[in-house]
Order: C-alpha cells, then sequence, then structure tokens
C-alpha cells in the first residue's frame, strides 16, 4: 500500500480548524459530569442568586446538588429533591458565559437520569421564566390540582416560587 503525503495548504489548515471547533463545541456539550455538592456551598448560592433563583432552603435536608462540569470547568448547577417515586428539579443554572451552548439541555437531561437512578419516576419543576426550554426537553405544564402533595408541599413550591409560577412535569426514563 502506498500513502502519499501532500502539502496541507492555508486553506486546507483552515477549513479544518473550522471542523474541529465545531466538533468540539458539539462534543463539549455532551462531556458533562456532575459532582456532588452540598447545599452551603458558597458558589451554588452566589450562581442562583444571581440568577434571581431561590436560595432560602438550600440547606435544608432532603436536597441533593452538583456542580456541574465540562473537564475542569464549572458551567453550572442543578440539584432536584425526592419525594417517594417523584423529583422536583431545583434551580438548574448554566453560567453566563456557558449559556446558549446546549449545556442547560444536556444538564438537565444528568440531573433527571441521575433522579430516576434513585428512584424517581416522574420528574416535576416551578418556573417563572423557563417553562419554554423545558417544553423543549419533554415537559408539559400541569394543574396543581393534579401534582403530587410531596411536591406541593415543598418549600420551593409552597412558599418560595410565586403563585404564578409554571408547574411542568415530565415521565423519567434511566
Amino acid at each position: 500500500m502506498l500513502f502519499v503525503n501532500l502539502p496541507i495548504t492555508s486553506i486546507d489548515k483552515l477549513a479544518l480548524e473550522t471542523q474541529l471547533r465545531q466538533i468540539g463545541a458539539t462534543e463539549g456539550a455532551t462531556s458533562l459530569a456532575l459532582l456532588p455538592i452540598t447545599g452551603h456551598e458558597d458558589e451554588l448560592r452566589s450562581a442562583l442568586e444571581s440568577a434571581d433563583l431561590p436560595t432560602d432552603d438550600l440547606g435544608d435536608a432532603g436536597r441533593t446538588f452538583f456542580r456541574i462540569a465540562r473537564g475542569v470547568d464549572t458551567v453550572g448547577y442543578g440539584g432536584y429533591e425526592l419525594h417517594g417515586d417523584n423529583a422536583l428539579l431545583r434551580s438548574l443554572v448554566i453560567t453566563p458565559a456557558n449559556r446558549h451552548k446546549g449545556l442547560g439541555r444536556r444538564a438537565t437531561d444528568l440531573l433527571l437520569r441521575r433522579a430516576y437512578a434513585d428512584g424517581a419516576r416522574t420528574g416535576y419543576l416551578l418556573t417563572t421564566t423557563a417553562a419554554p426550554f423545558f417544553e423543549t426537553l419533554g415537559f408539559k405544564p400541569i394543574d396543581s390540582a393534579t401534582a403530587p402533595a410531596a411536591i406541593l408541599q415543598t418549600r420551593q413550591a409552597a412558599t418560595l416560587c410565586p403563585a404564578s409560577a409554571a408547574l411542568l412535569a415530565k415521565p423519567l426514563q434511566g
């Protein structure tokens, strides 16, 4: 077999670099890790406050939080509360420099898969601004009368979120 080594032109190099950047952007969105943290982490509180998300109950028992990382870089934070076989998605936030790159979509998927592994079969969330985003991920708006009492009795649902917050639900899969 004969291989011919041809010189690479500057145009070829530019095209190759462009393709590699596009691949890197796509692959980067899929290589996230959930790193467990406590609700007492200053970085978690700061990120949620900067996004105007509730923080009053971060230290309460029953919450599971994560630093969302891509390599060594923190790209966001999120978590959930388990209530039987129901999970309440908590305060997902992607850092400003990492928004609009598909990371929120992937982070939500990872959080819900983790909740499923912990026993949740339905995911719930409350939002005042992001319902359209979560609907693209399969969440559907529901009437609070159909939600489990355990979800409605959480501090987030009962006191921290305004009555105008939309309640959404989604069946979970592993």
